[in-house]
């Protein structure tokens, strides 16, 4: 019995959209297991996160709270959202922008006491950041500029005849 034209392609439409839900129903699946949720602390104590599953917990590392260990890896410190706060216990480096005051995300899992504990500290600055340098050169144009002298990066009479 030979199927019709119109029926085949028919078919072939069904089978490509069950092929298309299959393959994204297998991506959902593997990924599932991959996604972190993204917490600040208030969030984290609201929603009663379960112990041990992976999450990222974000905010504010709190004044007056880091306390490096003596292993000389390990640190404790405290994340704040300004509504709730979360004690964190991390092992490794941290990066340079890691301090007091300044925006964090742990990567890690809460333990059944309520502390975090990261697996991967990211420090966060904010949208006005620049790096030391080109704050420094901004500064020295501004603040050293005379309107009789020379503009910065222009030589001097001394150093336009060679002498020091």
């Amino acid at each position: 019995m030979a199927i019709k034209a119109k029926n085949q392609r028919l078919v072939l439409a069904l089978l490509a959209v069950v092929a298309i839900v299959g393959a994204a129903l297998l991506a959902m699946s593997a990924l599932k297991d991959q996604a972190a949720y993204f917490y600040t602390p208030a969030d984290a104590k609201r929603d009663h996160v379960e112990p041990g599953r992976a999450v990222r917990l974000g905010g504010m590392v709190q004044k007056g709270s880091i306390e490096r260990q003596p292993d000389g890896v390990t640190i404790r410190f405290v994340v704040t959202d300004n509504v709730d706060t979360v004690p964190v216990r991390f092992t490794g480096i941290v990066p340079d922008l890691f301090k007091e005051d300044s925006g964090v995300v742990a990567e890690g899992s809460f333990q059944p006491d309520g502390s975090f504990l990261a697996t991967n500290i990211l420090a966060k600055h904010d949208e006005r950041y620049m790096p030391p340098q080109v704050a420094g050169e901004m500064h020295k144009t501004e603040s050293l500029e005379r309107e009789d002298g020379p503009k910065m990066g222009q030589p001097t009479g001394d150093q336009r005849k060679g002498t020091k």
